[in-house]
């Protein structure tokens, strides 16, 4: 009896300990963030997984592992039995399918943030919804499905306006030069987040803008990326505009036009800061960025994961009060655009009123305000 006395006991005091779900904490995010309700606590106390799927393993997502892992702090999501994992991919769309195999099989895992690496991919939709028929919530960071056939693979999808981003970028580009002839270089060309980024480019700059080439490199990766900006470079005599579409694009450009000594004849523009971007640009090798944010990618991907595990509505209707109607299941992450410190000629009035215009110096404090190397 004293045994079962005993056992009870600490049942009871297990209980009051996991009824209290994850508090406010201090959140750098953008307006939107705040704190979430207590809840009720989980039917098992095994504790239950959020995973983070990136698309492959770039700098870029150093930044959002940061996000995720403050999340995973500031909400408190152990009192919830929840822990966070970032899991990289390798840009291969196998790799994808068959870690959301696995999660499907693992008897821990409740949430997955996924960042799609081919939005038409239908093996990586299917098992998007097996996740789901499971029990399983799922949202997209970064790269979306394709929203137009597959929505329902996911919740909702966290990150840039993609769109919006390329129209940045090409506004930027057309701030520096009137006319282009340009190569775009990529990851994947097949990923959501390429096709609106260079999409938007274009409609942004005009007709006045030839696009000479387009250059995928995944999955090789940076090796790959380098040997495609000199490529392009030989094959095209009259280049004159570069844009690194990921992260890892503007530094191979960086790189190549440094050895090659043609700097005087190509304007160089690039979406994200991996540190050596913000390095060329302070060096005077970038004309312009297009900064997202993956460090709230990450944070909000979890922030959203752990309220949909836990069936916290008030975060859930705070975070996307119009879940449901067109366009209400996407939660912007906002954007930045990144000019030299001096002799630009871009200005903030260039670009749409909900992008942050920053000299490189003033986007430096702001790295250092969360303790970022790049973004």
């Amino acid at each position: 009896m004293q045994r079962r006395f005993f056992i009870s006991q600490v049942l009871l005091a297990s209980l009051s300990v996991a009824v209290f779900g994850c508090g406010a904490g201090s959140d750098p995010a953008p307006s939107g963030a705040g704190g979430t309700a207590p809840v009720a606590a989980p039917s098992s106390y095994e504790a239950k997984r959020i995973i983070i799927l990136t698309n492959g393993n770039a700098p870029f997502w150093d930044a959002a592992v940061a996000g995720a892992k403050d999340a995973e702090k500031e909400l408190n999501c152990a009192a919830g039995l929840l822990s966070v994992t970032v899991d990289r991919g390798d840009f291969a769309a196998e790799t994808q399918i068959n870690k959301l195999r696995q999660y499907g099989n693992a008897t821990d895992v409740v949430g997955v943030g996924i960042s799609v690496t081919d939005a038409n991919n239908d093996a990586i939709v299917d098992e998007m919804k097996k996740l789901q028929a499971a029990g399983i919530k799922v949202v997209t960071i970064d790269s979306d499905v394709d929203r137009s056939k597959n929505s329902d693979a996911r919740f909702a999808y966290l990150g840039t306006d993609n769109s919006q981003a390329g129209r940045q970028l090409g506004k930027a580009s057309k701030g520096l030069m009137e006319t282009a002839n340009y190569a775009a270089f990529v990851g994947l060309k097949g990923a959501a987040n390429a096709q609106e980024r260079v999409g938007g480019f274009q409609e942004a700059a005009g007709e006045s803008f030839k696009q000479l080439d387009y250059l995928g490199d995944a999955p090789e990766g940076a090796d790959k990326a380098r040997s495609n900006v000199r490529d392009a470079l030989d094959r095209n005599k009259d280049l004159n505009l570069l844009v690194g579409i990921w992260s890892y694009n503007t530094p191979a450009i960086i790189d190549i036009v440094g050895q090659l000594k043609v700097r005087d004849k190509v304007k160089i523009v690039g979406f994200d800061a991996d540190p050596p971007a913000i390095d060329g640009m302070k060096a005077g090798m970038v004309d312009a960025m297009v900064v997202q944010n993956p460090y709230q990618m990450g944070y909000q991907g979890v922030r959203i994961l752990k309220a949909l595990a836990e069936k916290d509505d008030g975060t859930i209707k705070e975070m996307f009060p119009k879940h449901g109607e067109a366009g209400g299941d996407i939660f912007d992450t906002g954007l930045k655009v990144v000019v030299p410190d001096e002799g630009s000629p871009l200005k903030a009035e260039l670009f749409d009123a909900n992008t942050q215009f920053l000299k490189l110096g003033e986007f430096k404090a702001w790295l250092d305000k969360y303790n970022l190397t790049g973004s």
